[in-house]
């Protein structure tokens, strides 16, 4: 079967986009308008969960497989940054100082301080990394703040896929109690519960929906009146919230809540006009930065975490935008360069797991 450049080509837009997004949102927080920061959020996270349920089925083997390799790559990742971090910091109590240390997390800003800096080994981070519990990386902040990203995308597969395996004839139904359960904890914002249950309702609606749309293409006839219900959606929405409400989109993103799952609508709606319609044929730079997205996923945090360091000298010396598109290029460039290097440490650490097994086996 041959592989569906266009997913390649979506997952790598969606990568650039959500690079955009911490390019905007992190560093950018010290320089860019609010209002370009909230436009960034047009093509944001939920286009994964889309692209997941497109390539999802119903075979249990075969996805939780895929989740142990994935889970495996992670805990590579997330040990190898464990010691980046620790060995940064011994190198700067060793050759500098505390002082100069707490000089260089303050670049981030005064929410990201760095409390424990010690030439000691925070054992208890790497295990709560392992298990999905996101305690701050000192030295690259915007990693972990990325990282909720994936504890929902396990959560919803494995449900996705038990769902897909044993209730075909009723997923439907599911769609439709998701769509109620994020109803109803909007409409009772005091009963909205904590954890993961709200991104999981929604999105599992998203994954859902795109797996139904599996080899399906949106009728022509059909475009323009779903981008005229997202254009009235939009309109009650600022008409209801009122026109605050622009600058609360990233708030009510964690959990998803109603204005910012309109929010979504145009690039999911985008993402299924396209499918089946735009037909990539050849490889290119965007489709390479799909089919290793995790790894780019991996390394756009460090590169986040790398650009505060040009952004804080040059903020007052460029104009906004010269200095975000500068900044958004940089980005991308190291985390290419940063994923290549990670790519070779999974491999690695492969290498090292078998190693073990052979070692070990009976």
């Amino acid at each position: 079967m041959n592989r569906d450049l266009y997913i390649d080509f979506a997952k790598g837009l969606a990568t650039l986009s959500i690079i955009f997004i911490h390019t905007a949102f992190w560093s950018g927080q010290l320089y860019i308008p609010a209002e370009v920061r909230v436009f960034s959020l047009v093509f944001d996270v939920a286009l994964f969960y889309a692209l997941s349920g497109i390539t999802s089925g119903s075979n249990i083997e075969k996805t939780f497989y895929r989740l142990l390799k994935l889970q495996i790559t992670y805990m590579i990742f997330v040990t190898f940054l464990f010691f980046l971090d620790y060995f940064f910091k011994v190198f700067g109590l060793t050759f500098f100082s505390l002082e100069w240390l707490q000089s260089f997390y303050s670049t981030f800003g005064s929410k990201y301080d760095a409390t424990n800096i010690s030439i000691v080994p925070q054992w208890e981070n790497l295990g709560n990394w392992y298990l999905h519990q996101y305690t701050n990386a000192d030295t690259f902040p915007v990693v972990m703040g990325s990282f909720w990203y994936l504890r929902v995308y396990f959560i919803l597969t494995v449900f996705g896929v038990l769902i897909l395996r044993f209730f075909p004839r009723h997923i439907n139904w599911v769609i439709g109690i998701c769509i109620g359960l994020t109803l109803l904890f909007n409409i009772f914002p005091e009963i909205y519960p904590s954890g993961q249950v709200g991104y999981v309702a929604f999105y599992m609606t998203v994954f859902l929906v795109a797996n139904k749309m599996r080899g399906e293409t949106i009728p022509a006839k059909m475009i323009p009146v779903l981008y005229s219900i997202i254009a009235l959606a939009l309109i009650w929405m600022f008409w209801n919230y009122g026109n605050d409400i622009f600058y609360k989109i990233n708030r009510n993103k964690f959990p998803p809540k109603i204005p910012y799952i309109i929010w979504t609508f145009f690039s999911l709606v985008t993402l299924f006009v396209f499918y089946n319609r735009l037909k990539i044929t050849k490889e290119s730079f965007v489709t390479h930065i799909g089919k290793n997205a995790i790894f780019f996923y991996f390394a756009q945090g460090i590169s986040s975490s790398l650009i505060y360091f040009l952004v804080v000298p040059l903020k007052e010396n460029m104009s906004w935008w010269a200095l975000m598109i500068l900044i958004y290029v940089i980005n991308i460039i190291l985390a290419f360069i940063i994923s290549a290097g990670l790519k070779k440490v999974d491999n690695l650490g492969w290498k090292v797991l078998e190693f073990l097994r052979r070692k070990t086996a009976s």
